[in-house]
């Protein structure tokens, strides 16, 4: 028989011992879990390559490239773009970020200095240089505002209000 409301029922497993809860104590699940990594550093690339994977997130790929980003949205479900500024080649972070709002991804950018329109394009800017602690809470602080839920952004990461196409 099932926990009444609010109430915690007790299960032993053959693993060991979890407490679950109904719906009033449950977690929700993430919004973000498959995060797409553009940046055109590599030492950078690497870092955030490991530091999301290590955070427990899906690592769709790590590009340094506008037109490989693009190829990649059209192939793959991504949640979230993590994406400098600038790339490697003609296009930016900017026409990224345009693209992907077009198609309802979300993006933070991950950059030294914001640009002007950035409230228009991203979801939140997280300055550059920052630590596998900082990056780990701007994520999961993105995930919660983007689940609706209001946020204190950790120091480093400013949050626009969701951007409209």
């Amino acid at each position: 028989m099932g926990a009444a409301l609010g109430h915690a029922s007790f299960v032993a497993g053959a693993s060991g011992f979890s407490y679950g809860f109904i719906m009033l104590f449950g977690k929700r699940e993430r919004v973000v879990n498959r995060i797409l990594i553009v940046e055109d550093e590599p030492l950078t690339a690497f870092d955030n390559e490991t530091m999301v994977a290590d955070a427990g997130y899906e690592v769709v790929a790590t590009l340094d490239r506008f037109a490989d980003a693009v190829a990649t949205l059209d192939r793959e479900k991504v949640d979230l773009i993590l994406c400098d500024v600038r790339l490697t080649g003609e296009r930016t972070g900017i026409d990224l970020a345009k693209v992907a709002r077009d198609r309802g991804i979300p993006v933070i950018f991950s950059t030294g200095l914001a640009p002007d329109n950035a409230a228009e394009l991203v979801v939140g800017c997280l300055l550059k240089p920052y630590s596998e602690r900082t990056l780990k809470a701007a994520l999961k602080a993105v995930d919660q505002h983007l689940a609706g839920e209001k946020v204190k952004a950790p120091k480093g990461l400013t949050l626009y209000e969701k951007a409209e196409s």
